[in-house]
C-alpha cells in the first residue's frame, strides 16, 4: 500500500511539474527546448501523410460504397470481428427485376428477349462490380486503415511520450537555473560591520544547501536529458519509416488502378456483346452529329470512339457517323483543312497529352490553343492549332474558354 501510495504522489508531482512548464511557455514565461530542423520536417511530413491517407481512405470507400448506411453496417461488423454479410450488388437486382418482367411479358416476345439479354448482361455487370469492389478493399483500402490503425498510432504514442520526456527536460533546465540564482544570492559575503556574526553563520549553512539543490538538479538534468536524447531517436526512427509507407502505398495504388482498369474494361467487352447480341451497331458509342445530310447508304457502320486499351478488338481511331468518305478523310488530315472564318475558340489544357498519330496533336497542361470543330467531326474531339502544328485534341483534356 505504501508503495502505491508514494507512486501516485510521485506521478501526480511528475503531472504537476508538466502542467506548470507547458503552461508557462504558452504564456512565454519558460524556454522551450527546439527540435532541429530535420526532426520537425519529419514530423510535418508524418502529419501530412496521416491527413491524406485518412482522407483518400474515406472518399475511396465512398466510391466502392456510395451508400452511408451500408458503410456504416460494413463498419460495426468490422469493429464487432464479424463477417460482413454478401450484399447484392445494384446491376444484380436490376438483371433480377429485368428477368421477372420477362417471365411476365413472356420470354418468346421480342421486349421478353431483350428483357433477359440484357438481365444476363447487368448480371455479369454486378458479379464484376463485386470482384472489384473486393479487390480494391483487399489490396488498396486495407494497407491504408493498417497504417492509420496500427503505424500511426504507434507514431502517436512515442510523441506523446516524447513530448512529456522534453516538458521534464525543460522542467529540469528551469530548476537547476533557479538553484543557481539562489546559491549565488546566499553565497555573497556579508558586509560585517551592519550584519551580525550569526547571520554569516546562516548564509553560510544556506549556500552549503543551495550547492546540494544544484547538484541535485544537475543529476537530474543529465538524466532527463539521456532519456530525452533515447526517446528522441525511437521517433526519429519511426517517422523515417513513412518513407517506405509511401512506397507500400504506391504499389498499392498501382493494385488500385489495375483492378479498376480491368473492372471498366470487363464492363465495355460486356456491353460491346450485348450491342452485337441486339444488332445495333451504331450510335451507341458515338454522338449524334447534327449533320442536315442524310448518311451515304454504303457508308459503313460506325465502331466506338474511344476504346480501351485492354479490348483490342475495336480500333482506337474515331470514325465519323453519317459523313462521306472525303469529308472524314480531311477531318482524319487535320494539316490539310483550313480553320473556319468564325467559330474558333481559345481552350487551355487540362492534363498532359500525348498524340497517338500524326493527325494528333500532342499537348502540354496548361498550355493556351486555339480550337475548332468541323461539321460532321466527332464531337469528343476537335481541331487544335498552336502556331503552326495543328491536329486533333480530345475534348476532355480541354477547357473552354468564352
Amino acid at each position: 500500500m505504501d508503495f502505491n501510495v508514494k507512486k501516485l504522489a510521485s506521478d501526480a508531482g511528475v503531472f504537476f511539474s508538466r502542467a506548470m512548464q507547458f503552461t508557462e511557455e504558452k504564456l512565454g514565461q519558460a524556454e522551450k527546448t527546439e527540435l532541429d530542423a530535420h526532426f520537425e520536417n519529419l514530423l510535418a511530413r508524418a502529419d501530412c501523410t496521416k491527413n491524406w491517407t485518412e482522407k483518400i481512405l474515406r472518399q475511396t470507400e465512398v466510391l466502392l460504397q456510395p451508400n452511408p448506411s451500408a458503410r456504416v453496417e460494413e463498419f460495426l461488423y468490422e469493429k464487432l470481428d464479424r463477417k460482413v454479410p454478401s450484399r447484392v450488388t445494384n446491376g444484380e437486382l436490376l438483371a433480377q427485376y429485368m428477368t421477372e418482367a420477362a417471365n411476365d411479358f413472356g420470354p418468346g416476345t421480342p421486349y421478353g428477349k431483350t428483357l433477359i439479354k440484357v438481365g444476363e448482361t447487368q448480371r455479369r455487370l454486378g458479379a464484376a462490380e463485386r470482384d472489384f469492389i473486393h479487390s480494391a478493399s483487399l489490396n488498396f483500402l486495407t494497407p491504408l486503415r493498417n497504417f492509420l490503425e496500427g503505424d500511426w498510432r504507434t507514431i502517436s504514442k512515442e510523441r506523446r511520450i516524447l513530448q512529456n520526456r522534453r516538458l521534464d527536460l525543460d522542467a529540469c533546465k528551469a530548476r537547476l537555473k533557479k538553484a543557481k540564482a539562489a546559491e549565488a544570492k546566499a553565497a555573497a559575503v556579508p558586509d560585517f560591520q551592519e550584519t551580525r556574526p550569526r547571520n554569516y553563520v546562516l548564509s553560510a549553512s544556506a549556500s552549503a544547501l543551495w550547492s546540494d539543490e544544484v547538484e541535485k538538479a544537475e543529476h537530474e538534468l543529465r538524466l532527463t536529458q539521456t532519456e530525452f536524447d533515447r526517446q528522441a531517436e525511437v521517433t526519429r526512427l519511426l517517422l523515417e519509416g513513412i518513407s517506405s509507407t509511401h512506397v507500400n502505398h504506391l504499389r498499392c495504388l498501382h493494385e488500385f488502378v489495375e483492378s479498376q482498369t480491368n473492372y471498366y474494361a470487363q464492363c465495355y467487352q460486356y456491353m460491346l456483346d450485348l450491342q452485337k447480341q441486339l444488332g445495333r451497331f451504331s450510335g451507341t458509342f458515338v454522338g449524334n452529329t447534327e449533320s442536315t445530310s442524310p448518311p451515304a447508304a454504303t457508308s459503313p457502320p460506325a465502331v466506338a470512339a474511344a476504346t480501351l486499351p485492354a479490348v483490342p478488338t475495336i480500333p482506337v481511331v474515331p470514325t465519323i457517323v453519317g459523313v462521306p468518305n472525303t469529308v472524314a478523310e480531311s477531318v482524319l488530315n487535320p494539316n490539310e483543312v483550313k480553320p473556319p472564318a468564325s467559330g474558333t475558340r481559345k481552350a487551355r489544357v487540362l492534363y498532359d497529352y500525348e498524340a497517338a498519330d500524326s493527325t494528333e496533336l500532342a499537348l502540354l497542361a496548361d498550355e493556351m490553343i486555339t480550337v475548332y470543330s468541323l461539321p460532321g467531326m466527332d464531337p469528343d474531339w476537335l481541331i487544335g492549332e498552336r502556331g503552326n502544328q495543328k491536329g486533333k485534341v480530345p475534348v476532355t483534356y480541354l477547357e473552354l474558354l468564352s
